[in-house]
C-alpha cells in the first residue's frame, strides 16, 4: 500500500511524496508514522484499502496534507487545523523563539503578558502560553472559525489564553498594555496570487492570505502605529514578513522613532520584525 501511494503522489508531481504517503496510509489506518511502520506486515482489509485511496486522490488534488490529516505540527506540539484556519509553517517558530529569549535576558519581573493579533489556529498563543511560565495571553481573530479553532487548540493541549473575536489591534486595546505583541498577518498582495502553490491559493483562507487593500505592508504598519498604545515600556512587537517586505517595514518603523531590527529565518529571508517601545 504505501508502494503504490508513494508512486500515485510522484505521478502527480508531488514532492515530498514519500513522507506524504506514509502520513496518509497512516491516517486511514488510525496509526502515527511509528505505528505504521511496525506493521508494515499487517494485510489491509478492502475499506482500510478503500479509506486510504480516498485520502490519497484528494491530496492528488493538491489539497493540504495538514487539511486531509487535521493536524499539523507546531513547536513540537501538533494543532488542530482545517479550512477557515492557515496552515502553520515552521518559519513561524522563529518569533516564539524570539520571544523566550528577549524574556531570558530580562531582569527579573512579573509574568509576562502576550497579545497575539490574528490567531489563526492558535499556534502562536497556545505555544507561548505552553512556553512561557505563567504568562498571560490574549488572543484576536476577525475569523469565527479562527477563535474557535483557537479555543478548542488551547483546551485540548492545556493553555489558558484568552481569545476574543474582532478586527485590527482595537480589541486588544482594552486588555493591554502587553510586554509582547505578535502576530502573522496577511501580507500577500493579490497580484501575487499566480505565483503561490496550488495548495495555498486553492485551500488556504483568503481572508489569512492577502493583504488588505493589495498592500502588504498594511498590517504592519498598523502594528507599527499601535506600538505606543498596546507595549508596556520596553515591550517588544514581533510581526511575521513576506520575504520582500523587510527593508520597507524597517524604514518604516525607524522613521516612527522606534527601535526596529529585522531577523532572518533558515533561509536567510528577513522573517521577522522586531520593534521596541521606549
Amino acid at each position: 500500500m504505501l508502494q503504490l501511494a508513494r508512486a500515485f503522489l510522484e505521478r502527480k508531481g508531488l514532492e515530498e511524496a514519500r513522507l506524504e504517503a506514509e502520513l496518509l496510509v497512516a491516517h486511514a489506518l488510525g496509526l502515527d508514522r511509528l505505528g505504521l511502520f511496525m506493521q508494515l506486515d499487517r494485510p489491509l482489509s478492502g475499506e482500510e484499502i478503500d479509506r486510504a485511496r480516498d485520502l490519497l486522490v484528494r491530496r492528488g488534488k493538491r489539497e493540504p496534507v495538514a487539511y486531509i490529516t487535521g493536524r499539523r505540527e507546531f513547536y513540537g506540539r501538533d494543532f488542530e487545523v482545517g479550512p477557515g484556519v492557515l496552515i502553520p509553517r515552521p518559519e513561524t517558530e522563529l518569533i516564539v523563539d524570539l520571544v523566550r529569549e528577549r524574556l531570558a535576558a530580562r531582569e527579573e519581573q512579573g509574568p509576562a503578558s502576550i497579545a497575539d493579533l490574528g490567531c489563526g489556529s492558535g499556534c502562536l498563543a497556545v505555544t507561548l502560553a505552553l512556553e512561557v511560565p505563567n504568562a498571560r495571553v490574549v488572543a484576536s481573530d476577525l475569523c469565527a472559525q479562527a477563535v474557535a479553532r483557537t479555543r478548542s487548540n488551547a483546551e485540548r493541549l492545556g493553555a489558558l489564553v484568552e481569545v476574543i473575536e474582532g478586527d485590527g489591534a482595537a480589541p486588544l486595546l482594552v486588555h493591554g498594555p502587553f510586554d509582547f505583541l505578535v502576530s502573522n498577518p496577511p501580507y500577500i498582495a493579490r497580484g501575487e496570487a499566480a505565483q503561490l502553490s496550488l495548495e495555498v491559493r486553492d485551500f488556504e483562507p483568503e481572508l489569512a492570505l492577502y493583504a488588505p487593500e493589495n498592500d502588504p505592508d498594511h498590517w504592519a504598519a498598523v502594528l507599527i502605529r499601535s506600538v505606543p498604545q498596546l507595549l508596556n515600556p520596553g515591550g517588544h512587537l514581533l510581526v511575521e514578513l513576506g520575504h520582500e517586505q523587510g527593508s520597507r517595514v524597517l524604514d518604516l518603523a525607524r522613521s516612527s522613532g522606534l527601535v526596529a531590527s529585522l531577523h532572518e529565518d533558515l533561509q536567510r529571508i528577513p522573517r521577522v520584525l522586531e520593534v521596541q517601545r521606549g
